[in-house]
C-alpha cells in the first residue's frame, strides 16, 4: 500500500455557490433531480424564517408569507427587523449580495436559481438587487418600500441545478418547518403558505 500525504495541492477551495451546487444534499437533504428536493427547499426556507440566526431575531418570532407563483418559483416575505447603520444600508454579504451568512439557507436556495430578486427595507428606505444565482447583476438599487421593516426574496429555480422535472409540491399541510432539533415553544411567529399558481385552486396553509 502506498501512503499518500495530503498537502495544499489536494485541497479544493470552492466558492459558496459552487459548493451548494456540487453537494445540495448538505443543505437540503437530497441531491439535484431527487423528487423530494422541491418540498425540502420549501421547508428549508420556511424553517429559516421560524429559526433565524440569533443576530436576526428570536426563534418563532418572525412572520412570513411564502407565495408559490409557478412550479419553479416562489417568493418569501418576512417582517425582519433591520438595524441598518451608516450610511443607512445593510452590510453586504456573499459576492456583494444583500443576502449574507445570517440568511445562509436563503442564499443556498438562491444558488440553485436562475434569477433571484432580493428586497430589504426599513425606516422608509428600501433596497432591491437582482441576481443570477447568488451573484449580483448590479449593486443594490433604491425602491419605494412598504411600511415597517422587512425582507422579500423571489426565487426562480434553474433546471440545470434542480433537475428538469422539478415542480414545487401542491400538498402543503404536511411540510415540516421545525425539524427534529426544535425544542422552542410556539411563539408569535408563523409562515403562511399561499399557492397562487395559474390553473390551480388557490390555497393557504398556516405553519406555526
Amino acid at each position: 500500500m502506498t501512503d499518500h500525504s495530503y498537502d495544499a495541492a489536494d485541497i479544493e477551495m470552492l466558492e459558496f455557490d459552487a459548493a451548494v451546487r456540487r453537494r445540495p444534499g448538505m443543505y437540503f437533504g437530497v441531491g439535484s433531480g431527487n423528487p423530494k428536493l422541491p418540498a425540502n427547499l420549501l421547508c428549508a426556507v420556511g424553517r429559516h424564517v421560524l429559526h433565524p440566526a440569533t443576530s436576526v431575531a428570536g426563534e418563532h418570532t418572525l412572520r412570513g408569507l411564502l407565495e408559490i407563483t409557478s412550479d419553479r418559483s416562489f417568493t418569501i416575505s418576512m417582517d425582519q427587523p433591520h438595524a441598518w447603520h451608516d450610511p443607512g444600508a445593510p452590510v453586504l454579504g456573499y459576492f456583494g449580495s444583500l443576502l449574507g451568512p445570517e440568511w445562509w439557507l436563503l442564499a443556498a436556495a438562491a444558488t440553485l436559481s436562475g434569477q433571484v430578486t432580493v428586497e430589504m427595507w426599513c425606516a422608509g428606505r428600501g433596497l432591491r438587487q437582482v441576481h443570477t444565482g447568488i451573484q449580483p447583476r448590479i449593486a443594490p438599487q433604491a425602491f419605494h418600500p412598504p411600511q415597517g421593516s422587512g425582507t422579500r426574496v423571489n426565487f426562480t429555480f434553474d433546471p440545470a441545478y434542480v433537475g428538469p422535472h422539478f415542480a414545487l409540491p401542491a400538498e402543503l399541510e404536511d411540510l415540516d418547518l421545525h425539524g427534529p432539533h426544535c425544542s422552542e415553544p410556539a411563539g408569535s411567529g408563523h409562515v403562511l403558505f399561499r399557492d397562487v399558481r395559474r390553473g390551480r385552486a388557490a390555497q393557504e396553509v398556516l405553519h406555526r
